[in-house]
């Protein structure tokens, strides 16, 4: 290493301590001040300890589904096609089988999409399409098979890696008024379960998660301290709860976990009706039906993400260099209270000051020489022996001053 990369090398070490000495803590002086002082730094703990906790809360929260509820609107509307209506005056009744113009149709639109919430910035991605939250769905159409032996029901189940639909179209021969019953299976996130009766009277819930159904047991069990005291894995079954579990009055955890899922069913299907009636002309307006779905808050998740990536590094930098500054005031206010002690006693009585310093040089002369009355030893080793050489009047005095050339040589070298 050369001479002009030896500075360089030379680390300079953070001063992080910003607890006040005692010396000052103690001086009844400053009193008042210190006592300010430690009340913000126990303030500024308290809330380190709250800001980090509550940091790891949502890191934890992430990691957890979050789910909110939206609402789906759901568009019913059809067109018709070849009916006598929709025919000319004089035009003859000319009719292609294998194209299906002139043959009396019409055609059920099933749409939908999530609406928008108020007052909240639009996102980004591209919405979701409609087939993406439906599991499920069965058209049932009241019509006589003898005369449409087409088919009078149809099934669309949602099959994996399946594209996405905006909407689906069902299309029949006919010019018959056609009652039809729609059964869609919606798509939840979380999956949402429909609890038993005899469980959701106990609860006071019909539909949940499973996660918060297995919630809504645990803060039951809580609120009326079901719990076995001697037995923690015991849970007394209630009046309430008997009932779901056969009418036991004992259950375990374990058994708990095994017994809730057979509770637990698939939630009852959306069930809507409408009216095809070809020899009218179609309403311009569909019909729209609101139904609530619970979708993952991708919202929540990216303001709770905020919170994570907010602290970046230029943050904490900033932080970590007024902890430095602080610090460094702390020292300078240890090195003024010994400043002041000093001259304070040398203006208290100027003659036994300095007898006092002077004796505490030569000894200070002596260990750093390796002579005199000590024969190169700190201390006279007879005298280190009694606990009265260490309540002399100068011993005081001489730590004050040489705690503070030690701080002034650390200073400098941090500077």
């Amino acid at each position: 290493m050369t001479s002009m990369e030896a500075p360089r090398a030379i680390k300079k070490r953070k001063l992080m301590e910003k607890t006040l000495p005692n010396v000052i803590l103690e001086d009844e002086e400053f009193s008042v001040d210190s006592k300010m002082y430690q009340d913000l730094l126990d303030m500024e703990k308290r809330l380190d300890w709250t800001m980090t906790r509550k940091r790891v809360e949502v890191q934890d929260a992430l990691g957890r589904p979050a789910t909110t509820t939206r609402t789906l609107r759901l568009f019913l509307s059809h067109t018709v096609s070849g009916q006598e209506w929709q025919k000319a005056e004089g035009a003859t009744d000319d009719v292609n089988f294998d194209t299906g113009d002139g043959i009396p149709a019409w055609q059920l639109k099933i749409e939908g999409r999530l609406l928008e919430v108020p007052h909240q910035r639009k996102e980004k991605a591209a919405p979701r399409k409609f087939s993406t939250f439906i599991k499920h769905m069965v058209v049932e159409m009241d019509r006589d098979p003898a005369l449409y032996p087409d088919g009078n029901i149809v099934e669309w189940i949602r099959a994996p890696n399946q594209d996405p639909l905006d909407g689906f179209t069902v299309r029949r021969t006919g010019d018959k008024p056609v009652k039809i019953r729609l059964l869609m299976h919606i798509e939840h996130q979380p999956e949402q379960f429909k609890v038993r009766p005899e469980l959701a009277n106990a609860l006071g819930i019909k539909e949940d998660s499973r996660i918060g159904i297995m919630q809504a047991v645990w803060n039951y069990i809580k609120v009326k301290n079901l719990q076995d005291q001697s037995k923690r894995k015991q849970i007394k079954l209630d009046e309430y709860l008997s009932p779901a579990f056969g009418g036991r009055e004992m259950i375990t955890f374990e058994e708990l976990t095994v017994e809730l899922p057979k509770l637990l069913m698939p939630p009852d299907p959306i069930v809507l009706h409408y009216t095809i009636n070809p020899s009218i002309q179609p309403s311009e307006r569909p019909g729209a039906y609101d139904v609530e779905v619970k979708v993952d808050d991708s919202n929540l998740k990216a303001r709770m993400n905020n919170v994570v990536v907010n602290m970046t590094s230029e943050s904490s930098r900033e932080v970590t260099k007024l902890d430095e500054e602080i610090a460094l005031h702390v020292q300078s206010l240890h090195n003024s209270h010994i400043k002041r002690t000093f001259l304070r006693s040398f203006a208290n009585n100027p003659a036994e000051f300095i007898q006092t310093w002077l004796a505490s040089q030569s000894r200070d002369l002596e260990s750093v020489l390796g002579s005199g009355p000590s024969e190169g030893a700190t201390v006279r080793q007879e005298e280190l022996k009694r606990s009265e050489f260490f309540r002399l009047p100068w011993v005081e005095e001489a730590v004050a001053v040489q705690e503070g050339m030690r701080l002034a040589s650390r200073l400098s070298v941090m500077q």
